[in-house]
């Protein structure tokens, strides 16, 4: 952590709590979605009628208001990508900045003082990209599971109401 300066540090407290949404996310969808979902399927059969035009928009209600629990926590997981990498060009920009100091103190021979600063500046990179890769990796198959949830539940709903 040292070799790649204070700004891993941020990269790092950005991965922690990146991965703690993703891993929240990962506990909804998988524990929580499924008795959530049934909840309101059992909510919407309890209803006396079902293709009225008030029940439709219960029914649109409903699946508005779960369509926002499944996607809760996705915008804040994509700012958290989205920062991880601009976090790492900081680093690159701190790191180059260190390497300028030296070459304006000791010249270009001390190339000691100089890997001191390439290092400041290649590894926040890396470590931004590869936090933020990762977490792409999670949020495009989060994006996919709310739209099939969500149609699924729709779905649902819909067919549950036409039934005699």
């Amino acid at each position: 952590m040292a070799a790649g300066g204070w700004v891993l540090w941020w990269i790092f407290a950005a991965a922690v709590a990146l991965w703690t949404l993703i891993l929240e996310r990962y506990w909804f969808f998988y524990r929580l979605w499924p008795q959530r979902r049934s909840q309101v399927q059992q909510l919407w059969r309890a209803r006396p009628e079902h293709r009225s035009w008030i029940a439709r928009r219960v029914r649109e209600a409903l699946v508005s208001k779960q369509n926002g629990a499944l996607g809760a926590t996705l915008p804040l997981i994509q700012m958290l990508i989205s920062m991880c990498p601009l976090l790492g060009l900081l680093g690159t920009v701190t790191g180059m900045i260190e390497i300028f100091d030296v070459i304006a103190l000791q010249g270009t021979s001390d190339a000691r003082a100089m890997a001191a600063g390439v290092s400041r500046a290649t590894i926040p990179t890396m470590a931004g990209m590869i936090v933020g890769l990762s977490g792409l990796l999670s949020i495009n198959r989060f994006r996919k599971k709310v739209k099939v949830e969500t149609e699924r539940l729709s779905d649902t709903l819909t067919f549950a109401g036409a039934a005699p």
